[in-house]
């Protein structure tokens, strides 16, 4: 213990201390532009004010960064599951004794003081993944492994859900880059992002061009796993040319038919190719011919319970959102309003913004939300492309130092543990950026660091600190 206390300091590494010190630094400035009523800083111990509140929660991460650090880093590993039991407690008793918040009842409000558990729920699996993943015997590749470390995951993220919280339940699936790190197959991965390109292809396209999308994908899938290329651009062609020639002719003859005609019209034809293409493969004893048609029926199976999914799964505004990202409508006056309003301000800003304090769209509360999960419209507006350039060489600076010090652990906890943060943070970064310009739906992600509110800033810094903790005591045995 007292070891590590004296190399403590010396051994951190401050690069991501200063990194750490920029965005917060960075991120109360931009609370300041937008809750406060002056164009000239004064008054900032106002707690009545979120900026001023923002003031506490700083200096209150400050501390508790500082006692992260003093505390044995064996803490961590030993008492990992004890703080996951407890975060699952926290997560349990907020559904009955949370207030709601936008919709979703995740909070635990104290007087002026908000606190929500599923921001400390991302801290305490990230500590459980690493302890199950680091035990001595495991291996992921087993359905042991993969039963204990989903269990693990899939806990938290159930009670989330509960909570209406879709947004930080999200954040949980990110650890999918720890687990390709840690030996998970390259085409699981691979097979994830199919999927979330599947359910916006079957939500943007009609179902016959999805049909013969997944078909084309499947036969050309065939044929590189069985080096037959010929055999698959004639496949292709004829799928490309049965379509097209079905449609020419429906449309020469003005054969006026409904949609679910032309479906089994296209849809058989294309069938009878398929079962064309099987017969052929089995005959001649090719290869992974039963996984090929899995892997079709499967995902035409999926693509078409999308719409199910779709409206009863999901809430009216979460499809509205959805709907105004994917283009399917527009609606600035109403689900799409906040992502208009951010793209204005930002494209305001133009090159180096129109500077502190100076932001119309900031001052004028024209977005919604703008200290929190919005935040980074301001940057764009006040601070311009130089500012938001900036910043993103920040977080990908610290993404890259995070990297590497999970890279360079002998201990196979502080590595997996710092995957996790490097999984989390990057997670938060990229979505909240994306849904401020509309490449992503709002969900509700708050920019780690910068945005306003106490729950975030002390779990990200606790997050952060645990790793520079595990980091300095490995630093300290060299």
């Amino acid at each position: 213990m007292s070891r590590e206390k004296n190399i403590l300091f010396y051994k951190l590494d401050w690069s991501i201390i200063l990194i750490y010190l920029i965005l917060v630094c960075f991120g109360w400035f931009n609370i300041y532009s937008t809750t406060s009523d002056s164009e000239v800083i004064e008054n900032i111990f106002d707690f009545s004010k979120p900026y001023g509140m923002q003031l506490i929660w700083i200096a209150s991460a400050f501390v508790l960064a500082f006692f992260i650090l003093m505390i044995n880093s064996r803490f961590y590993s030993v008492f990992s599951y004890f703080i996951y039991f407890a975060v699952i407690l926290l997560l349990i008793a907020v559904l009955f004794l949370g207030k709601e918040v936008n919709g979703s009842k995740s909070w635990f409000v104290i007087g002026p003081m908000r606190l929500q558990p599923a921001e400390f729920a991302k801290i305490a699996t990230a500590l459980a993944l690493a302890k199950a993943m680091s035990t001595y015997g495991f291996k992921l590749k087993t359905i042991e492994g993969w039963t204990k470390v989903l269990g693990i995951l899939l806990l938290p993220v159930a009670l989330i859900l509960l909570q209406k919280d879709w947004g930080s339940a999200l954040i949980f699936f990110t650890f999918i880059f720890m687990f390709y790190r840690e030996g998970l197959l390259g085409w699981v991965l691979a097979a994830a992002f199919f999927m979330v390109g599947l359910f916006i292809m079957s939500l943007l396209i009609d179902p016959v061009m999805v049909f013969i999308v997944l078909l084309g994908i499947s036969i050309i899938l065939f044929a590189f796993i069985n080096r037959r290329y010929l055999h698959a651009f004639i496949a292709v062609a004829i799928i490309t040319g049965l379509f097209f020639g079905i449609v020419f002719i429906l449309d020469t003859f003005s054969i006026n038919l409904s949609h679910k005609q032309e479906f089994i019209i296209i849809g058989s034809a294309l069938a009878a190719l398929l079962a064309g293409v099987i017969i052929y493969a089995v005959k001649t004893k090719l290869r992974n011919i039963y996984f090929i048609l899995l892997f079709f029926v499967g995902s035409l199976a999926i693509s078409y319970s999308v719409d199910y999914i779709y409206d009863n799964l999901l809430k009216s505004h979460h499809r509205d959102r959805i709907e105004d990202m994917l283009g399917i409508k527009s609606d600035i006056k109403g689900a799409g309003y906040n992502v208009h309003q951010a793209k204005v301000a930002i494209g305001s800003g133009g090159f180096a913004g129109k500077g502190y304090l100076q932001g119309t769209q900031t001052r004028l509360n024209f977005v919604p939300e703008q200290s929190t999960d919005f935040i980074f419209c301001t940057v764009g507006e006040e601070w311009g492309f130089v500012g938001t350039f900036f910043l993103i060489a920040l977080y990908v600076t610290l993404l890259i130092r995070i990297i590497m010090i999970s890279e360079r652990q002998k201990n196979t906890f502080a590595r997996i543990y710092g995957y996790c943060v490097a999984s989390i943070i990057f997670c938060h970064f990229f979505i909240n950026i994306a849904m401020t310009i509309g490449l992503a739906p709002v969900i509700g992600i708050p920019l780690p660091f910068i945005s306003y509110g106490g729950s975030s800033l002390w779990s990200f810094t606790i997050l952060l600190f645990i790793l520079l903790k595990l980091d300095s005591v490995r630093m300290g045995e060299r």
